[in-house]
């Protein structure tokens, strides 16, 4: 062999191992959510393989992983012809019509059938077929009207939980997979503030995002959109391979390394589906994807093609629908809020609509910025969105239904609540009362909630209602005044009683002890969250350290940087707010001193997050102790991020951490790491 043919030989081997490597690290990375190196070693993979490519142009192969960035525009998509049809669902939204179907199934198969059933997430995407010949991506085609389809191969070859090879020897001839390519919830909020700083069109919701990103005709720009799959059958599929149940399908399809809903479960009667079906609509809002219902199918094959299907729909499968999170209404009114800070939102008064398992009648519109890019008019119909327990938002708004007496929406030129001008500063989107917090009602009102509130110095029985007497009837007018109530004054005020007096005041005089931190976060400073607080409180130490320090000194706390240090600075120089703290420390507001974090601990320079529910300690314990520990206490999940620990109810966290390669612990692990510590 020759020194030019050995060379060859070479390159060819090394360009075959990279793409091996990573197509191996992408696996574990989209479908497994559990990479096994860090983003800048896959990155320093990936750079050396596209050089090698491009100094050897003749050795690129459709399927390396460096052609998924997508390639020339297209000019259409043509259409594809599904071999064996891609049917649609029969749809129920009760516990009876499921009961009435499988009925249904049991006397089709005879009253002696034994059914068991596969339970999984109806995902709120977009239904795709994969043809993979000889183990590699040929064809992707949307389901279309079930017969025929569009060819979007280009644009489904960007998604990287897509295997463009499949590297199991045991992969039949021909295999098609069919699936749900969909964005997930956190990449699709993510892509919407982006798209919002650069000025750029945002996507109504994730579904539609998912279905105008596969029908790019430029797959660079597919390349860009955050999409992602989950498979859940089969279509033709050619060779020795004849699975006798879905539950069989569904596990051999994870072998190949595709990616499957982990939710999926095998339910053995009925019941055990309608349980199921409760608990995932319980943990509906924490599963970082949208859904809009269940799909229940019969397990066995033999018994799918004895029921066989009727209308483009097979009898062996339900959809069970939820309420569903969009729906659309009127918009009759926009009034203006006042919150803590100052700032100023719009709202919309809304015709009622159910949404999301509740009627809604208000929506929030962010601020002005927000109803100029919705080009929103009072008397218009609005598509509006709730998920979970988040704010009911508007969407869309449908200007083809825009009646002739529609009317525009006129900014406020003085805060609603107490007359003085509203002012937008420069480089800032959020207008605000230009009063400061202890002149406008409103921002008192909001300011004594967020002092009140459980991180901060959490008064029992200091609600709402009994705030806004308080305030209207000119008992508090700032946050000290609290501490001065008296049970008499307070029993005379509605529903209130003398037992409910007694044990508001006796609340009060609990929260006059609290914690720097603590303190530092009810004083409600623009900016600073519990985590900000807490860092503040031991980097200073003390409230005098903090009241003197610079923006330059601020700015040495982690995590702190120019605006948040521009914010604290700001507010312990004014003259106000320095009186209303000397008031608080007067009327006998206390704490120790402050508990730094262990700068040699073992988990120094760490930064951990918790989300979901701790069930066998409350979180602030949980958070004291890791600080105790050296670690840093975050409140959301970054590249930054060292552990997370998730419990029940783990939302949108837990899949920013997975889609980051954060590692994952449970509370049991958390605990053993306290116990090994002697933290009990």
């Amino acid at each position: 062999m020759s020194a030019a043919d050995r060379a060859d030989a070479e390159v060819r081997a090394r360009l075959e191992a990279l793409r091996e490597r990573i197509r191996h690290h992408d696996h574990r990375y989209y479908v497994l959510d559990d990479p096994e190196i860090a983003d800048r070693d896959y990155d320093a993979l990936f750079d050396e393989l596209a050089a090698l490519e491009a100094a050897h142009p003749d050795l690129v192969t459709p399927d390396s992983p460096t052609q998924r960035v997508g390639g020339a525009p297209r000019g259409e998509f043509a259409s594809v012809r599904h071999e064996q049809p891609m049917l649609s669902l029969d749809k129920c939204t009760s516990l009876t019509e499921l009961e009435e179907w499988a009925a249904r199934c049991r006397k089709l198969l005879g009253a002696d059938a034994v059914l068991r059933y596969t339970c999984e997430p109806k995902i709120d995407g977009v239904a795709v077929t994969l043809r993979y010949a000889a183990r590699r991506l040929v064809l992707a085609a949307t389901r279309g009207d079930g017969e025929t389809g569009e060819d979007i191969t280009a644009n489904v070859r960007t998604i990287r939980a897509v295997p463009l090879v499949l590297d199991a020897r045991d992969v039949p001839d021909l295999l098609e997979v069919r699936g749900e390519i969909y964005m997930a919830l956190a990449e699709f909020e993510a892509f919407n503030q982006r798209a919002r700083t650069e000025g750029r069109k945002m996507l109504v919701n994730p579904r539609n995002g998912a279905a105008g990103s596969l029908r790019q005709l430029d797959p660079r720009q597919t390349a860009e959109r955050p999409l992602t799959m989950f498979c859940y059958g089969i279509g033709r599929v050619e060779g020795a391979w004849q699975p006798a149940t879905q539950t069989e399908v569904l596990a051999r399809l994870r072998d190949w390394g595709f990616r499957v809903n982990p939710e999926t479960r095998l339910a053995e009667d009925l019941k055990a589906c309608e349980g199921y079906l409760d608990d995932l609509l319980a943990r509906r809002a924490t599963l970082g994807y949208a859904i809009d219902g269940a799909v229940i199918k019969v397990d066995a094959f033999d018994q799918q093609q004895r029921l066989g299907a009727v209308t483009r729909k097979p009898r062996w499968a339900m959809a069970y629908k939820y309420p569903a999170e969009e729906a659309t209404t009127r918009v009759n009114a926009v009034e203006f809020q006042v919150g803590r800070t100052g700032a100023i939102t719009p709202v919309a008064r809304l015709d009622p609509v159910f949404v999301g398992g509740v009627t809604v009648s208000n929506a929030t519109l962010h601020n002005m910025d927000e109803i100029a890019r919705l080009d929103l008019r009072v008397g218009d119909t609005v598509l509006v969105r709730r998920a979970g327990d988040v704010i009911p938002q508007i969407m869309a708004v449908s200007t083809a239904l825009r009646p002739a007496d529609a009317r525009p929406v006129e900014f406020p030129t003085r805060c609603p609540a107490c007359g003085a001008p509203i002012v937008r500063g420069e480089n800032e989107v959020v207008a605000r009362c230009s009063a400061g917090p202890l002149a406008c009602p409103a921002q008192l009102k909001e300011g004594l909630r967020h002092f009140a509130s459980r991180l901060a110095l959490d008064i029992e029985g200091l609600g709402d209602k009994l705030i806004e007497q308080l305030v209207d009837r000119g008992l508090v007018r700032e946050p000290a005044d609290l501490f001065r109530l008296r049970a008499e004054t307070l029993a005379e005020l509605d529903r209130m009683g003398a037992k409910s007096a007694a044990r508001l005041v006796a609340a009060l005089e609990r929260s006059r002890t609290t914690t720097f931190a603590r303190f530092i976060y009810a004083l409600g400073i623009r900016e600073v969250g519990e985590a900000t607080a807490q860092a503040l409180a031991q980097h200073f130490g003390t409230l005098d350290a903090l009241r003197a320090a610079t923006p330059e000194q601020l700015e040495q706390v982690p995590d702190v940087g120019p605006v948040v240090a521009g914010q604290v600075s700001g507010y312990f120089q004014d003259p106000e707010r320095q009186r209303a703290i000397d008031d608080l420390l007067a009327v006998g507001v206390i704490w120790p001193a402050a508990e730094a974090t262990s700068a040699g601990g073992p988990l120094a320079g760490e930064t951990w997050v918790l989300t979901g529910t701790l069930e066998a300690m409350p979180r602030d314990d949980a958070r004291a102790r890791l600080r105790q520990l050296g670690a840093k206490v975050a409140d959301s999940v970054s590249r930054n991020t060292t552990r997370v620990v998730a419990g029940p109810g783990a939302g949108s966290k837990l899949e920013r951490a997975r889609a980051l390669g954060v590692p994952v612990l449970d509370e049991a692990e958390l605990l053993a790491l306290f116990a090994a510590h002697g933290l009990t």
